[in-house]
């Protein structure tokens, strides 16, 4: 096997492995802000969080004391902002209110897409069935991700994943999904950073779409054991992550001890 380059980018999930909703994982804050940041790699925060706008999204991790820029974020809401300037397409926008502002500017009316996020008020049998009639009319199926769920202070709860699934079966078409796992969704938040896939490792606690979608990518994946890990999520993809840690901290201190 070629050896591998030095390491050059470190991208970082959100929720889950720096934070669950209002509280920080222990210790994140000073991994990042005494550890990670004192490296010679450029850092990068990588998100499928469609719960808020980026804007409300920094103010709550400034809140926990976060040391983050707002240009260092990259969400799979700006991913779906992208591809519906590209296609020029009116969506309807299954997404919560809080994240409507990210799609400002962008004409909803006489909607001829579906766009689905996370919107637990709008998964409702009214509203579903008006994107699904919009999709069989024709309208492309967008998912801004497809995660089986995820991990609030209460316990696991459903992501888009499933309601996005239903719509696929019961028009018998596919969705473009453009968050994490896609690979072009790492490849986008790697554009402008000058690193290659091969330079990079990610940071998450989802491993099918942080580490599997990562490494399928040509990246390293660092699988940490808070927020929506359960055990044995490591042997749920192929190959296994690079490295299961406990915590963020802990995947801080092994790739300043070991790859850099």
């Amino acid at each position: 096997m070629a050896a591998r380059r030095a390491l050059k980018a470190v991208l970082v999930d959100l929720s889950g492995t720096l934070h669950v909703e209002d509280s920080a994982v222990p210790g994140a804050q000073e991994a990042l802000k005494r550890q990670l940041r004192s490296a010679p790699v450029t850092i990068q925060f990588v998100t499928n969080t469609t719960k808020e706008c980026k804007r409300d999204l920094l103010e709550r991790l400034t809140k926990l004391g976060f040391d983050i820029a707002e240009n260092e974020i990259f969400t799979s809401l700006t991913a779906a902002r992208n591809l519906l300037e590209q296609r020029q397409v009116r969506p309807l926008l299954l997404v919560d209110d809080k994240a409507l502002p990210d799609f400002t500017g962008i004409a909803t009316e006489d909607p001829n897409a579906v766009v689905v996020g996370l919107a637990p008020e709008h998964f409702h049998y009214e509203m579903m069935n008006k994107a699904f009639r919009l999709i069989l009319d024709g309208a492309p199926l967008i998912a801004i991700h497809k995660a089986r769920y995820f991990k609030k202070k209460n316990g696991l709860a459903l992501g888009p994943g499933p309601f996005v699934t239903g719509l696929e079966y019961a028009t018998d078409t596919k969705a473009t999904v453009v968050g994490k796992p896609e690979k072009t969704f790492f490849l986008e938040a790697l554009r402008g950073t000058s690193c290659a896939p091969e330079e990079a490792v990610m940071i998450g606690d989802d491993c099918r779409d942080d580490v599997g979608g990562a490494q399928n990518a040509g990246m390293r994946g660092i699988l940490v054991r808070t927020g929506k890990y359960r055990p044995g999520d490591e042997d749920k993809i192929n190959p296994a992550p690079y490295l299961t840690c406990e915590s963020f901290p802990e995947a801080v201190e092994h790739i300043l001890g070991h790859m850099l």
